[in-house]
């Protein structure tokens, strides 16, 4: 058994509870004032002080007198039975608040400045409603971990249509269970994905499993379809032959996600591929160029996974990608999303091509809830300026005339 200290007494406890928190302060401390104490207390903190009379219910006591009555009594200062007493050291709670508010600083810092969130700024939402709930159960230790599993997670979307449980085992250290429903790790990577894709953050079990399956997690292989033409690979497998016979025949082609995982023998070019966001590009660039049409992809919208396998299949055969979308929020946001995902480069994107193609209506639609663009930070604010979104189909001569060049 522990020997309790000479000083720790029943009647002498809220004298060193007052002592103890009084120290903390981290300020100086001359007084200290104990209580309410009934008879006994203010017995026993006369005889400790060696008064001769009892002191009042609530006495304010100099810590000079204390010290000395302390060290007659065991030798030992104040703050060390203190410490003794109440069983935890006497720290300063002021630099203590200093440390922890610099630890949360650093958590928050690093969380904004992360590669992931600094190539699709519509994630800047999530970070911010991340900031304001605080840190997990208070530590940044944890909040960093989970942070950090977020954003493994979050770099690796749209998955290639894995289940969602193998796709935890692989990115998580093998645990298969970490991005089931109602973990954390689970809810924060869902409200990632709500901010980056401009939805509402999931209510039910049905609106979680389409996010998921939006962002490519145990996708439909048929109907996780891809649009393209001009696309003439090599080889002999059925995906080649399909691309080849309806770039010759100047048509488009529908890649399903299954065809291009199991495509054959197949050997993409290394030429340059143009990405557009609408597919009504795609057709003025058919009836433009016809069976001359050079290669270029549509993501129709937000890109599934199938775009997404494609592009990244091009990019790794060394074709360059270069992407074109609206002049709107959600352009700009799925522009970030491939370049980010794809290693895309923007197309006549820039403020002065957005500037340049506004001049063309006379007003256009609001451009919406606007996000920074990772390329050209000007962009954005252009388009609040002058309040006007410009869809593709504007600009679509001047792509074309690029298109043209490139033939040429």
């Amino acid at each position: 058994m522990t020997n309790r200290h000479v000083l720790d007494t029943p009647e002498l406890r809220p004298l060193w509870h007052a002592v103890h928190d009084r120290l903390s302060t981290g300020r100086p401390v001359s007084r200290v004032r104990v209580g309410p104490l009934g008879d006994a207390g203010r017995e026993a903190l006369a005889d400790l002080l060696g008064l001769d009379r009892l002191p009042g219910t609530e006495p304010s006591i100099q810590l000079v007198h204390l010290e000395a009555a302390v060290a007659d009594a065991c030798g030992q200062s104040v703050r060390e039975v203190a410490a003794a007493v109440i069983g935890r050291p006497i720290t300063n709670r002021s630099t203590e608040r200093e440390r922890e508010a610099t630890e949360r600083s650093l958590v928050w810092d690093w969380l904004a400045g992360h590669e992931v969130v600094t190539a699709q700024p519509a994630l800047t939402e999530w970070v911010g409603h991340q900031q304001a709930n605080g840190l997990v159960e208070g530590s940044p230790d944890r909040t960093r971990r989970l942070l950090a599993a977020a954003l493994t997670v979050l770099a690796a979307l749209p998955a290639d249509g894995e289940p969602l449980p193998v796709l935890a085992a692989r990115l998580l250290g093998g645990d298969s269970h970490a991005l089931d429903d109602g973990t954390r790790l689970s809810a924060s990577v869902l409200r990632a994905l709500a901010a980056l894709y401009g939805t509402d953050v999931p209510d039910s079990a049905e609106a979680r499993r389409a996010l998921w399956s939006r962002a490519g997690v145990a996708d439909d292989e048929l109907s996780s379809t891809v649009l393209a033409v001009g696309l003439r690979p090599d080889g002999g497998g059925p995906v080649a032959r399909i691309c080849r016979i309806s770039a010759d025949a100047g048509h488009p082609v529908s890649l399903a996600l299954g065809q291009l995982r199991s495509p054959g023998e197949l050997g993409w070019p290394t030429g340059p591929v143009h990405i557009v966001e609408n597919p009504s590009v795609l057709a003025l660039a058919l009836r433009q160029f016809g069976d001359r049409c050079p290669p270029l992809v549509c993501t129709s919208g937000w890109p599934n996974t199938a775009v997404i396998h494609l592009l990244r299949q091009l990019a790794r055969s060394g074709s360059p990608l270069r992407h074109h979308g609206d002049f709107d929020g959600e352009g700009i946001r799925i522009a970030a999303h491939v370049l980010a995902k794809t290693g895309a480069v923007p197309w006549r994107l820039a403020a002065g091509d957005y500037r340049a193609a506004a001049t063309r209506l006379p007003a256009g639609p609001d451009p919406g809830r606007l996000t920074p663009a990772p390329w050209d930070p000007e962009l954005t604010l252009a388009m609040a300026e002058l309040g006007t979104a410009v869809v593709e189909e504007v600009v679509a001569d001047v792509l074309l005339d690029d298109l043209r060049s490139q033939l040429r």
